[in-house]
């Protein structure tokens, strides 16, 4: 693929994500506060909050096989997406008019439903039509456009949220519905070498056979890495979902300030991404990510003992930029472990199982640990979390240097 053309479709797969996780972040900025109208424990609150990804775990595998097995013109990603995105921008906009418990729930488990079916389904364009050694800059470039989504998130929580709490939804899905305008009329992944590849059922098998070939393989090194995404995205999720109400209980912010502890952290990850993409490189991806993983809960640990406004947000930037060095590299990593391009959306929803597994215990255990000692130690919590991923990730790198596969390291 010429480099002009590779440029061309990292951009729009980029701009795709970044008008998803434009609704993604702002729900977990402010459905916490919508629902501490209705719930008072920090654990239900938490547990609600990670129900999305409890939600991912069972559809999100599921989607990405089914468009591994899809063949249409416009590819096997794309149809899904100009059906997908357009629901999820209705059901996000419904959100603050919800008039009860159940009413925000029901809202709350559609849109996360549909919402989820999207995420792999984009995700998996980068293995589809990018090559495995520029994989990691490629999706640097993606996850500094979603981390443009932090920075949005939280301008519309500083500028709209006190004053206008349920127009502030409809900008996030104008944007979804913006995009997917764009993604349907300029994308066609039936044009990937990754759709061409994966041609013949043989390369394309159920997924059941693919979980099982993980599980039974003598080399452990995607179940360990799995693993410690399933860590570090407990870490990370609760650190995002629960920040608002941390802000407003242990700092004394107003919601809409609480709803902006984030902003400075969005810039710190956008400018950290491609440069950790480019260390990753250098020094091996595993490396890189364990070394950021370390950096985001020092900082977790420091902004315990240091709790302040403004030390929060100098913590926040600095766990930033380490999270930048796992998210990064953590999903390339798996996919160039891949046997074959026929199963590159299954893996990106293997990926998200665990991921949101981390998604949905994270928040509610960081959350019940709350209820017993306050929102004072939540940071060091969450610290903790991300100290168990560190382990994992030294391990699966000793077990890695005995195999030496030139893509990882």
């Amino acid at each position: 693929m010429a480099e002009t053309s590779t440029r061309r479709i990292t951009l729009l797969i980029a701009l795709t994500l970044f008008a998803q996780e434009s609704t993604w972040n702002f729900y977990d900025n402010q459905v916490p506060v919508l629902l501490r109208e209705h719930v008072s424990s920090a654990a239900l609150v938490g547990a609600l909050m990670g129900m999305d990804n409890l939600l991912g775990i069972f559809v999100q595998p599921w989607i990405g096989n089914r468009s591994d097995n899809t063949r249409t013109r416009w590819g096997r990603r794309v149809p899904y997406l100009a059906v997908g995105m357009p629901l999820a921008a209705v059901l996000f906009v419904l959100l603050p008019w919800t008039t009860s418990a159940a009413m925000l729930i029901a809202v709350m488990v559609g849109y996360a439903l549909v919402a989820n079916t999207m995420r792999p389904l984009a995700e998996s364009l980068v293995p589809d039509f990018i090559p495995p050694e520029r994989r990691s800059r490629a999706n640097a470039v993606v996850k500094i456009a979603t981390a443009l989504t932090i920075v949005i998130s939280s301008l519309i929580s500083l500028l709209v949220v006190d004053e206008h709490p349920r127009a502030a939804f409809a900008v996030p899905a104008a944007i979804l519905l913006i995009v997917t305008v764009v993604t349907v009329t300029k994308v066609r992944d039936s044009e990937s070498p990754a759709y061409w590849a994966a041609g013949t059922d043989e390369q394309r098998p159920p997924f059941r056979q693919v979980l099982t070939e993980i599980l039974t393989s003598p080399d452990r090194r995607r179940l360990l890495l799995l693993l410690a995404v399933m860590l570090f995205g407990g870490a990370w999720f609760a650190s995002r979902s629960l920040i608002t109400p941390y802000g407003m209980e242990a700092l004394d912010l107003s919601r809409g300030d609480a709803g902006g502890l984030t902003l400075p952290s969005g810039i710190a990850y956008v400018v950290a991404a491609y440069p950790v993409a480019l260390l990753a490189e250098r020094f091996g991806r595993l490396r890189t990510m364990a070394v950021g993983m370390a950096l985001f809960a020092a900082a977790m640990a420091t902004g315990a003992l240091v709790r302040t406004p403004a030390a929060t947000v100098v913590v926040f930037c600095v766990a930033a930029i380490g999270a930048a060095a796992f998210l990064i590299n953590a999903a390339v990593t798996l996919w160039n472990l891949a046997p074959s391009s026929g199963v590159l959306g299954t893996y990106t929803g293997l990926y998200a199982v665990c991921w949101y597994l981390g998604g949905f215990g994270g928040p509610a255990l960081v959350g019940a640990l709350v209820d017993l000692t306050g929102w004072t130690w939540m940071l060091l919590d969450i610290a903790a979390l991300a100290v168990l991923a560190v382990l994992v990730v030294v391990h699966l790198g000793r077990l890695h240097r005995r195999v030496q596969t030139p893509i990882l390291t």
